[in-house]
């Protein structure tokens, strides 16, 4: 079991209302997810190489 699993649960955020929204700052919006996205691969990355070395220790 991973310890993710028993944090509570976030809500997921309501969605922005796009028509209301400039190009400029939906740019702006583009890169803020973008560079979210890029966080949470780091941390997927680093916790797959922690699992890793974990297997690798119990497998000995």
């Amino acid at each position: 079991m991973d310890t993710d699993d028993l944090e509570p649960q976030q809500q997921k955020p309501a969605l922005k209302n796009l028509e209301e929204v400039s190009i400029e700052a939906l740019a702006e919006y583009i890169a803020e997810l973008e560079a979210e996205i890029a966080r949470v691969r780091e941390a997927i990355k680093g916790k797959k190489g922690a699992q890793s070395d974990a297997d690798q220790f119990f497998k000995t």
